[in-house]
């Protein structure tokens, strides 16, 4: 890998001063001289001919879902770590499974973990049989399955899994390999640039909450330690925007971001919403476009950073493949089928926290969004073009977003 790096340079007394750094996209921290007036500064729109691909394989669709009686409930956990769970989740999940022939009642705890555990204590008394939770934590989501499980009420982790819980089954993408696939990216972005020993800083999700985000530094770290090892590049800061709450993203991202001096070629954001911070502090500076950036989910807002040449790439996660998947699992367990017969392959999945809770998992693929396959996304998410392409007429004809 040949990763020449362009100083985001500081100037020593400002920050003397406590100042915010002051960016230019060019030099070379090699030698560690200022700017370099002929260098020529990098572009976050990333253009790459293969980019990296999910190492798992997405279920058959071809094996029809088949019919089911009872009642499944779905508690799904805020509308502020991600706009998916009202646009796409509670939608697909209530079509997906009332065509099954299922009653289902869908709920949202917006960020209330008592009111998690009064939804739920709620659709247990109401007799489901099936319980499908996107936990706001971990303890929340165990607290709800022990009492499920005392009800005889299967659980379906969905989406995050709640360590040290009781849930028999889960079902979510496979988060280790999107954390691959957002570094490789990063990386494959900044060597195609020519850019050598970047520095990195990594702006990872609530890991205090959410093992997901957990898994996906785990999978970025995979790609990015062994080249830092090999003095390839330098993960000079890493920052975690606690409770996935954007509001913390900016301040964490500056304080980041003077904690390596100003000097950052490439910026490992776990989600869209963080790297939309993380460009506003860059435009502040006037770098927006000019350091490669990752994010995640394919919000309209990421989509649009995307085709701006902002922000670097997104993940693509197909909520269809999830909510069918779950909806899938749901359906073979009120039928006292086994999922296979459902077109699921299950896979092991161990708790580090509790080495007896083993857990039937279904781990989805996921795909890398650049300017090149924005249409994909759009396309894939039943986006409005319209509103993805406010603002960006130009771009979304050139990029074939219609």
């Amino acid at each position: 890998m040949s990763i020449v790096s362009r100083r985001v340079g500081v100037w020593g007394a400002a920050l003397a001063l406590g100042a915010t750094p002051m960016l230019a996209a060019c030099g070379s921290s090699d030698s560690g001289s200022g700017s370099g007036a002929d260098a020529p500064k990098i572009e976050a729109a990333c253009k790459l001919d293969s980019p990296p691909t999910s190492k798992a394989e997405a279920p058959s669709t071809s094996t029809p879902i088949g019919k089911a009686s009872g009642k499944v409930g779905v508690i799904l956990p805020d509308t502020t770590s991600s706009t998916r769970y009202t646009l796409y989740d509670k939608p697909l999940l209530e079509k997906t499974l009332g065509s099954a022939g299922i009653q289902v009642d869908v709920q949202n705890a917006q960020g209330d973990v008592n009111k998690f555990a009064s939804i739920a204590q709620s659709m247990i008394g109401s007799g489901v049989k099936v319980l499908m939770i996107d936990s706001i934590d971990a303890a929340s989501g165990a607290g709800v399955e022990k009492e499920a499980a005392a009800a005889g009420v299967d659980v379906i982790d969905y989406d995050r899994v709640n360590l040290g819980g009781t849930a028999g089954y889960y079902v979510s993408y496979d988060n280790e390999d999107i954390g691959r696939l957002q570094a490789q990216t990063l990386v494959d972005c900044l060597d195609a640039q020519d850019v050598k020993d970047p520095k990195i800083i990594m702006m990872n999700g609530g890991t205090d909450v959410d093992n997901n985000a957990v898994l996906f530094s785990k999978g970025a770290h995979a790609v990015l330690d062994p080249l830092q090892k090999d003095g390839k590049l330098e993960i000079a800061e890493e920052a975690t925007v606690k409770g996935w709450k954007v509001e913390n993203a900016a301040p964490a991202f500056n304080q980041a971001l003077t904690a390596a001096g100003g000097n950052v070629q490439g910026v490992l954001a776990a989600n869209d919403d963080i790297a939309n911070a993380v460009i506003g502090v860059l435009k502040n500076q006037g770098l927006d476009g000019h350091v490669v950036l990752t994010g995640q989910d394919s919000s309209v807002a990421g989509l649009q950073n995307v085709l701006k040449g902002t922000q670097s790439m997104t993940i693509n996660k197909k909520v269809q493949l999830e909510a069918d998947a779950a909806s899938r699992l749901a359906v073979a367990l009120l039928s006292g089928k086994n999922p296979s017969q459902a077109g699921l392959d299950l896979t092991d999945f161990d708790d580090p926290q509790s080495p007896s809770h083993k857990i039937k998992a279904v781990l989805l693929p996921a795909q890398v969004i650049t300017q090149d396959s924005v249409k994909d996304a759009v396309k894939d998410g039943g986006l409005d073009v319209s509103e993805v392409c406010k603002g960006l007429t130009k771009q979304c004809s050139e990029f074939g977003v219609s």
